[in-house]
């Protein structure tokens, strides 16, 4: 499976994604004509620049004139007659979605009624079909990104000077991890902000990938401390479903009862964690404590940390990263004297009995859980 990492330690917008993504190998042959059965009488261009350094290429669309509002129907119509995939046009529809919903809860309307202004100009629009169509040409399956450089600041829009993020943006990348580092200017846009939002399945550290391409996509201006770049990796799954990132995050503890750590796991899991355990140890002065180890999914992390600071005696927490190998799975049915149950079968061909469905059928039918346990595997042995 082709994944796409965007890695927006500079920030991102629009026309810096499509730029990194023709820098990646996406032909601009074809995005160009996509762009242009869009009709929006502009012309576009791409050029090799260079941003502390680094080789990028800069993504330009001349011409565009700033309508003074686009609804989202129109905007719609817009992308829907272009001569591009129908993924390509989904995936933008979407993008704009995000935005129009984005939109309409910082200004407490209706998302009909929302005026697009700077992202339903036509570079703008430019810049979102662009970038689709850059990633269905890529043939990518999945996009991902790392934590998100909002910048800081303040931004001159139609509606007079904002902070930065603007509010549209931090409405998008609500729950998504961000930090501010470097200039004080806006580093994240709405555009590249609603890119990720309807896009990515997740944030953090690069997924195991085997690399075949990176791509640099240039911003306007030249920084002073950092190189103004988004930059993507492209690149096959290393492994497919059976290989992730996940974060470890691990406290001990010695001073906390048996209740409030049962609850502590309780908690974590309900928060999303993927798995936690326990582990007695010796502490300092020999007293005897518990580790606490919890996985969990990287975009997780400063959600649960903030559930163990709660819930446990902890003062601190060590956080790293680990790869997880897991193989394919899928859940079937097998018929037992108890009924349907269902068991999990593993792609290497393994099968077990799903515990729920065995603990639900020994308590109703007040019989021994390895009973039902016993009959579900025959069943399973007898190919039923």
């Amino acid at each position: 499976m082709k994944i796409c990492y965007f890695d927006a330690f500079s920030g991102i917008s629009g026309d810096m994604s499509v730029g990194a993504l023709l820098d990646a190998g996406a032909p601009w042959d074809t995005v160009r004509a996509g762009l242009d059965s869009l009709n929006l009488d502009t012309a576009y261009r791409l050029e090799k620049v260079k941003r502390k350094g680094i080789a990028a290429s800069k993504f330009y669309v001349d011409g565009a004139v700033q309508k003074a509002h686009r609804h989202l129907p129109h905007i719609e119509k817009i992308i829907n007659a272009a001569e591009i995939a129908q993924a390509a046009k989904d995936k933008a529809i979407l993008i704009f979605r995000r935005l129009g919903e984005a939109e309409a809860k910082s200004h407490n309307v209706p998302i009909e009624k929302v005026h697009f202004h700077e992202v339903g100009a036509a570079d703008s629009i430019s810049d979102i079909v662009g970038a689709c169509i850059a990633l269905d040409s890529l043939a990518v399956s999945r996009v991902y990104s790392s934590k998100i450089n909002v910048g800081s600041g303040t931004v001159v829009t139609e509606h007079g000077v904002l902070p930065v993020p603007a509010p549209a943006t931090t409405e998008l990348l609500t729950g998504a991890p961000v930090y501010a580092a470097g200039p004080e200017v806006e580093l994240t846009t709405p555009t590249g902000a609603a890119i990720l939002a309807a896009l990515s399945e997740g944030f953090g550290p690069m997924p195991p990938v085997q690399i075949e391409a990176q791509g640099f996509g240039a911003g306007d201006k030249e920084f002073l401390t950092q190189a103004n770049v988004l930059r993507v990796v492209i690149g096959e799954t290393s492994g497919a479903a059976e290989s992730t990132t996940v974060s470890m995050i691990e406290a001990n503890i010695d001073d906390s009862t048996g209740e409030v750590l049962g609850f502590a796991m309780e908690q974590l899991l309900s928060a999303g964690a993927l798995d936690v355990t326990f582990e007695p140890l010796f502490m300092k002065k020999n007293r005897p404590g518990t580790k606490i180890s919890v996985m969990a999914a990287p975009d997780k992390v400063d959600a649960l940390a903030a559930v163990l600071f709660r819930e446990t005696s902890t003062l601190g927490v060590r956080i790293y990263q680990a790869e997880r190998r897991v193989q394919a799975r899928a859940i079937r049915e097998v018929e037992t004297s108890f009924g349907t149950v269902r068991v999990k079968q593993a792609e290497n061909g393994w099968v077990s009995a799903e515990y729920d469905d065995c603990r639900r059928i020994a308590i109703e039918n007040n019989v021994a859980l390895r009973s039902v346990i016993a009959e579900v595997n025959s069943s399973i042995l007898k190919g039923q």
